[in-house]
């Protein structure tokens, strides 16, 4: 510990009797410093480093054992464990392990950035999926098609700033707020629709929390998950549907499953298997019997070159009992089996690959799972992690492994069938009616039987794993240090974000003094979202409104056991360990030095004072600062006697060292994950390069669309054509009522005799409706329409448009639009 009991602080150190073993001596040395930093007031400002351990202390942290040597969990959950891994992470020095961090930390960041920059593209694929169905289905105009085609169009992020300072500094204690308690987001989760979603997880999952291997970041993320579970099981009515409708908690939980962790496992694991079974494309495995009775049709009449006088329409069941389908079949029905059964056991033997992130939430489900349904069986338990597991994560991957970068382009058709039936038998597995609803699986039940027992178990086995609440305790106290948190975040994120929390306000915070209250109250109504080409992204520093303040006196501590001696120990300690990695000769010879007390007694330790003044007379500035620095350090705590220069500084001596060799080893450990990391880097830009190809096919769909419409202006000359403006049409209120596109008027009853309304096309897809008073020049009101917003309107169940003085038909005013505007 950094501090110890001793009957009287005040005295001072009494020498060790004799005839004391060098392990007693050692130890009695080390209990007499500890004692004198307990009322030693140092001279010397507490690092940063301080402020964090001083809130870590009186939060009842344990203090822990300053050696590197300690046990691994008092190394991982202690006061003086904050110190080892600030230096694991010290920036101050650029020796080789800092070289490989810097290296490894750009790894990452790219890594996150491409992340996003996937999700992205995903996103504009799923738009474009709907977008042109609508284009297909009303022959959207030319205009209106490039409209959607700018969906196509990448905009190159460049970096903006937000104009108003205090703005940027509100938004950054809204967005640590929301960061550091992920509460509010769980909470707004449940509120939003499924429309608003997806742009919700964007900023969730590759902003807020977009540092994917950044342990802090992702253990307030599973926090959050935590949240939103517990809810979702609060409010459960029926077993059955949890966690398998489509909500937006469950597309929470299916994008989380594609970031970075899980798209590496996925890769490791599946992809070898994948891409062997794809290699046979001419395998027909279809064991559905309708299907293979018509290939069987087919592939006779092809030999014979004849009909083969077989009835074309049958029943399933006719198919099922036909005898030469039934001979295809039985040797597919064995082969499926053994490729399933190849596919479990690679995936239940990848149980210690599976990211932490994945098993904690499995976790989670099985605890929420007992406690809301005491009663619920082992089997209905598994049901559900598998819901997750299989349902979300593994079999995505299995049925379109192209879009989870495990194979380099779509498998045939064959293979393709094939991949589709392992996930269904696996998910089969993994349900609580073990047995699918699909007639034609029924013969794949004995294999269902057979192998439920082993997946149970696996699913049972995920679940085995520690929680983080003690690391993620532990990070915290390390940001508190750190004066640079700051998000990339888009301006769109930004004020999406702040509308979506004010929009849910009520709910989510109805107390005045509620902290996410006085937020969104400062910031007030949120901007409007900006077109797409000034969409910036800016670097949003984010900061803690309610910060604890800690001074730098006594009385700060007074609740704690922590010293401002231990403070100036553990500084002066981790400057000597910044010294020595500045200096790799002097480091090497500090790490040869001897370890026991035994060695020490016939070769020198570590010259702290010798390694003071090397660093105070060197040619670096900052070296020197820092040398005369320590070596003032070092003085003051022996005037405490804290440490002795009598013994050579034996224990201080003993623990960096000890420290070095940590470090040394954590250099293999990260070199190591820059040499992973480098291929999941490759696979998610392989992955950018696929999606993009992607949104090239769209652009040649889209052109050949515009090519077939036949979208052309219904009147006028050819160059009001070519110029593709149409209108102004005219049209009175009392025609737009009688036909019923007008279904409230606000208009007074005495003069919408006076009132008529000019629509016009400028393009084609955008339409401008104009409100006139006979007699006024200058129209009353203006409304810009596209009809993508209007098909949209219309495909969500929205009945009105209002235009302030009226409410239009959105069914009516759309057939008014097409049949005066386009020609079909």
């Amino acid at each position: 510990m950094l501090t110890g009991n001793s009957p009287d602080p005040g005295s001072p150190p009494q020498p060790p009797p004799t005839d004391s073993s060098p392990e007693q001596l050692q130890h009695q040395q080390a209990r007499a410093a500890r004692r004198n930093r307990r009322d030693a007031t140092p001279a010397f400002a507490p690092s940063g480093l301080a402020k964090a351990a001083y809130i870590a202390a009186q939060n009842g942290l344990p203090l822990g054992n300053g050696s590197a040597a300690a046990t691994a969990g008092e190394r991982r959950y202690s006061v003086a464990a904050l110190w080892s891994m600030a230096a694991e992470n010290d920036v101050e020095v650029d020796d080789e392990l800092t070289k490989a961090q810097r290296r490894l930390r750009d790894l990452k960041t790219r890594i996150s950035a491409q992340s996003k920059k996937n999700f992205l593209l995903e996103r504009d694929v799923r738009y474009l999926d709907s977008r042109i169905a609508l284009l297909i289905q009303n022959r959207m105009a030319l205009d209106e098609q490039q409209e959607v085609a700018s969906h196509l169009e990448e905009i190159e992020t460049a970096e903006g700033f937000l104009p108003d300072d205090r703005k940027r500094q509100l938004y950054g204690n809204l967005f640590f707020l929301l960061q550091t308690e992920p509460r509010h987001i769980a909470a707004l989760a449940r509120l939003v629709t499924l429309a608003e979603i997806d742009t919700l997880l964007q900023t969730v999952m590759f902003t807020i929390y977009g540092n994917q291997y950044d342990s802090r970041e992702e253990y307030l993320l599973l926090s959050m998950f935590q949240n939103v579970l517990a809810a979702q099981f609060e409010s459960a009515t029926d077993f059955g549907s949890l966690l398998r409708a489509n909500t937006p908690v469950s597309r929470m939980m299916t994008t989380y499953t594609r970031r970075g962790p899980g798209q590496t496992y996925l890769k490791h694991v599946l992809s070898a298997r994948i891409n062997n079974l794809i290699e046979h494309q001419d395998l027909d495995l279809e064991i559905n019997p309708l299907k293979v009775y018509e290939q069987m049709l087919n592939d006779l009449e092809a030999e014979t070159g004849k009909p083969c006088g077989l009835p074309r329409s049958i029943t399933p069941e006719d198919a099922q009992n036909n005898p030469d389908v039934q001979a295809i079949i039985a040797p597919r029905l064995v082969t499926v089996m053994e490729i399933t059964e190849s596919f479990l056991t690679t995936i239940m033997s990848s149980l210690d690959q599976v990211p932490y992130g994945i098993r904690w939430i499995c976790k989670q489900i099985r605890s929420l799972t007992k406690r809301k349904y005491p009663e619920a069986s082992e089997i209905n338990i598994c049901s559900l992690i598998g819901g997750f597991f299989f349902l979300r994560f593994v079999n995505p991957a299995i049925v379109t492994p192209q879009a989870y970068m495990l194979v380099e382009s779509n498998p045939a058709q064959h293979p393709r069938r094939t991949l589709t039936l392992v996930a269904k038998l696996l998910q089969n597995l993994a349900n609580k009616p073990t047995h699918s609803k699909e007639a034609y699986m029924s013969s794949l039940n004995e294999f269902v039987d057979q192998h439920k027992g082993r997946i149970n178990r696996f699913l049972d086995q995920l679940c085995e794993v520690g929680d983080f609440y003690e690391s993620l305790e532990m990070d915290q106290y390390v940001a508190l240090s750190k004066k640079d948190i700051t998000l990339n975040i888009s301006l769109n994120e930004i004020y999406n974000t702040h509308a979506l929390f004010e929009q849910h306000r009520d709910v989510l915070c109805p107390g005045d003094k509620h902290h996410l209250r006085i937020c969104l109250a400062d910031l007030g109504t949120p901007p409007p979202q900006v077109p797409r080409a000034e969409n910036k992204a800016i670097v949003l520093p984010l900061y803690s409104r309610w910060e604890q303040p800690i001074t730098d006196t006594p009385s700060s501590i007074a609740d704690s056991q922590l010293t401002q001696g231990d403070i100036l120990y553990m500084d002066t300690k981790a400057m000597f360990v910044q010294v020595l990695r500045t200096m790799p000769n002097l480091a090497a010879a500090a790490l040869n030095s001897g370890s026991s007390a035994q060695n020490r007694s016939r070769h020198p330790t570590i010259n702290l004072p010798r390694v003071a003044e090397t660093a105070a007379t060197s040619r670096d500035p900052t070296l020197v600062k820092k040398g005369i620095k320590v070596r003032e350090m070092l003085r003051q705590l022996e005037e405490m006697m804290v440490v002795a220069a009598a013994d050579g500084h034996a224990l201080m001596c003993d623990e960096i060292r000890q420290e070095l060799v940590h470090l040394g080893n954590l250099r293999e450990k990260v070199d190591q994950e820059i040499s992973s990391l480098q291929t999941v880097f490759k696979t998610i830009i392989d992955h950018n390069n696929y999606l993009r190809s992607q949104l090239e096919s769209y652009k040649a769909y889209l052109q050949n669309v515009r090519i077939q419409s036949g979208v052309t202006p219904k009147s006028g000359a050819k160059a009001k054509a070519q110029g593709l403006a149409q209108g102004p049409h005219k049209f009175t209120h009392a025609q737009l009522e009688k036909e019923g596109i007008i279904v409230e008027s606000n208009v007074p009853a005495n003069r919408r005799a006076n009132i008529y309304f000019n629509i016009m096309s400028p393009v084609p897809g955008t339409f401008i409706i104009a409100l006139h008073y006979k007699g006024r020049e200058k129209a009353i009101l203006e409304m810009d329409l596209k009809l993508d917003d209007l098909l949209e309107k219309q495909q969500m169940g929205v009945h009105l448009l209002d235009l302030e003085y009226v409410q239009l038909s959105v069914h009516k005013i759309l057939y008014l639009l097409n049949k005066t505007f386009l020609k079909r």
